[in-house]
């Protein structure tokens, strides 16, 4: 890394198996764990202000990985500049996300997750189109343009009820665009929630103790059909935005779509955001992280990283030894702490520990 946050020129090596950030608050473990999900991701999960990532006083900010795979190593790298953003893989520039994305899979676990079970439905939207985003190339670039699709309909809607333009056949071209792609996201998100509860229920089995069934629910904004046929989706997704032409002329705005779904977690068929216990909720949002290790694995023939940004004292003494036993000896794991008191005895293995002080490395094997 250079002049990224508060490191100007970090070079580390790691092993394979458990790495431990130690050091107290505010010394900058968070950082690196970042830089390894921005390395992979293109973009923080901290910020939205790239800017945020550059050091003090720099123009500019540079990572750059080599990814052990099972059949050759992969240099990964990321500039980052007050104009935006370079992204090379094997030394060759990628133009488009969809090209980077995916060459490195990781995981993030962090406090803020477990508000993916109680907090709004935007963040269960982002997640499924992270994570998915991750193993399917093809869904990141529907998304973008849906996306793109959906603001220049919601703008014509506002001119329209403004009366500034009266074309309502510019308007049916777009609203054919958006269920073209909107109807591709729907079914990659239905696909892949089915398969995520596969895993994660097994695991929140083993959690509980084999008393709790855990269930994930995708809600589209529109009813989806049983056999998920791309052409009767689209049928249904043009039916139901022909029904509400009028209510969207009126509100300014696309009223359904990929958009607005959501997803629900059951536990013995109860909502766990609104009846579950604080205990269930922690449970569900880590079965349902613990579950994307086994899904992407299946996907991609590799594990992914993972990485833990202080959750361990998050969680209690059960839930603590069901995660280090998941992933021991299986996943590259990244964790932060301030202490190694709740760690000590539930490990097996002997991690790897550096020293964090300050935005200095203790430890640290430089190359």
């Amino acid at each position: 890394m250079k002049n990224f946050r508060n490191y100007e020129d970090v070079h580390l090596t790691f092993r394979k198996g458990l790495v431990i950030f130690l050091g107290e608050n505010a010394q900058g473990k968070t950082n690196l764990l970042e830089s390894i999900f921005v390395l992979a991701m293109t973009r923080s999960h901290r910020t939205s202000q790239e800017q945020e990532l550059i050091g003090w006083n720099q123009e500019s900010a540079y990572i750059k990985g080599e990814l052990q795979k099972k059949h050759a190593n992969l240099p990964l790298e990321i500039l980052l500049t007050k104009k935006g953003r370079k992204t090379k893989v094997n030394h060759i520039e990628q133009k488009k996300l969809s090209s980077y994305i995916g060459q490195m899979n990781v995981i993030l676990f962090a406090p803020e997750d477990l508000s993916l079970v109680k907090g709004s439905p935007q963040l269960r939207r982002r997640f499924l189109d992270m994570e998915i985003g991750q193993i399917n190339p093809i869904y990141l670039y529907d998304l973008v343009q849906y996306q793109k699709i959906l603001k220049q309909r919601n703008h014509y809607l506002k001119q329209l009820a403004e009366k500034k333009q009266t074309d309502e056949l510019y308007l049916d071209i777009l609203t054919e665009q958006l269920v073209e792609f909107g109807s591709k996201i729907f079914i990659a998100r239905k696909h892949f929630v089915e398969r995520l509860q596969h895993w994660a229920n097994q695991l929140h089995s083993q959690i509980s103790q084999g008393k709790e069934q855990l269930q994930l629910e995708y809600v589209a904004s529109i009813p989806l059909v049983d056999q998920m046929d791309l052409g009767a989706i689209q049928q249904q997704f043009t039916e139901i935005l022909a029904k509400n032409r009028e209510k969207e002329r009126f509100r300014q705005m696309t009223t359904v779509g990929p958009h607005r779904d959501d997803l629900f977690f059951l536990i013995n068929g109860k909502n766990v955001q609104t009846f579950g216990s604080q205990g269930q909720q922690r449970t569900t949002a880590l079965s349902v992280r613990l579950a994307e290790i086994d899904l992407i694995y299946e996907e991609t023939g590799e594990y992914p990283i993972l990485l833990l940004d202080d959750v361990m004292s998050e969680l209690d003494d059960s839930r603590q030894l069901h995660l280090l036993k998941t992933i021991e000896g299986k996943v590259q794991t990244f964790l932060t702490t301030t202490t190694l008191e709740h760690l000590k005895h539930k490990m097996t293995l002997e991690p790897e520990i550096y020293y964090v002080q300050q935005g200095f490395i203790k430890g640290e094997k430089t190359e």
